[in-house]
């Protein structure tokens, strides 16, 4: 389960964020590739965009379900 203690630099405030468990796979920012992006030069994803719909909402929660490593949360500092 991720930790919002551990949470990576780059993700934006908000519910959703990568935390350091984050191995760099890309499958969070192939799934819902309107909010995770690559950080290439740090090698880890990250929330660049909060989800503002259902749609983008169901996709972040699709993404946090099926990262490898529990790297994704969704309990992070609301706005």
């Amino acid at each position: 389960m991720a930790d919002k203690n551990l949470i990576l630099p780059g993700n934006v405030p908000g519910k959703f964020y990568v935390d350091e468990e984050c191995i760099d796979c890309s499958l969070c920012s192939e799934i819902a590739s309107d909010n995770f992006a690559v950080n290439f030069e740090e090698g880890h994803d990250y929330v660049y965009k909060q989800p503002e719909t259902q749609e983008e909402e169901a996709l972040c929660l699709e993404a946090m379900d099926a990262c490898p490593v529990e790297a994704i949360g969704d309990d992070g500092d609301q706005p």
